[in-house]
């Protein structure tokens, strides 16, 4: 019989590492974990870019309370 690799175990422990590795093991091992944590950062906050959009979404408001701020004076 082939031996299964525990892919939730491996996938668990991953996470722990990335997540804890520098607070809880060495610091000769523990950047390592820093390094991991702030690689995947910076990847997922580079694949969402800002988005501008391309109109005024609250152009209407603005106007209806200027229109009423008008006419009050």
């Amino acid at each position: 019989m082939r031996n299964r690799i525990p892919v939730g175990l491996v996938l668990m422990l991953s996470v722990v590492f990335i997540g804890f590795g520098d607070q809880i093991l060495p610091p000769e091992i523990g950047r390592y974990s820093f390094q991991a944590r702030s690689t995947i950062d910076q990847l997922l906050v580079n694949a969402f870019p800002t988005w501008q959009p391309k109109t005024n979404p609250h152009r209407r408001t603005e106007e209806a309370v200027r229109d009423v701020n008008k006419a009050r004076d």
